[in-house]
């Protein structure tokens, strides 16, 4: 994974490097005309895995270990419609982090051809729970992986918090009216 912050978004705001690029296939998209909902995830999934990989907390360590990491918690933010073969760029920020979970944010943009970051397409934020896998309960996260998750959430400390994070969904309900 990479933390460049002089990378930017498009509206100046300095960004994480991108983590994961992924081309938007044909057989992703919808009769709407756009890619669908379930390949947005998927590609913050791919994002997610290079960021556990980098932790030192990915498949490698679950295999080494009998430990892992489970998803307990998502939202996903849709920005901007993505096309077929749309060239997309994922950054991952680390919001949080305690002894058992972690908190990151993806953005998802495309890419501008240049090997810089086009417009915003969608956002997802994550709560990660460590798991020992032969009990499938909660577990403190490894010192070495408590380390490099530390060193990275330094490098990151000056970047803004992104706008969604922590959004939920709702809306006020106006009153019913009697039909």
């Amino acid at each position: 994974m990479t933390d460049s912050p002089s990378d930017n978004t498009p509206d100046g705001t300095p960004a994480p490097g991108i983590s994961h690029t992924e081309t938007a296939l044909p057989e992703w998209v919808d009769f709407n005309g756009h890619m669908n909902v379930a390949y947005y995830v998927m590609v913050f999934d791919h994002a997610t895995d290079v960021f556990l990989s980098t932790a030192g907390i990915g498949k490698d360590y679950r295999e080494a270990t009998d430990n892992s990491v489970f998803v307990v918690e998502a939202h996903v933010t849709y920005e901007d419609e993505v096309h077929a073969g749309e060239e997309l760029g994922v950054t991952t920020r680390l919001l949080g982090h305690d002894a058992k979970r972690l908190h990151i944010f993806h953005h998802m943009y495309r890419l501008d051809g240049k090997g810089g970051l086009g417009g915003l397409a969608a956002t997802n934020e994550l709560m990660i729970l460590h798991v020992d896998m032969k009990t499938r309960r909660a577990s403190p996260l490894p010192e070495a992986a408590v380390r490099r998750i530390e060193a990275l959430a330094k490098a990151q400390s000056a970047l803004p918090r992104p706008v969604q994070a922590g959004r939920s969904i709702g809306f006020k309900a106006k009153p019913s009216t009697p039909v």
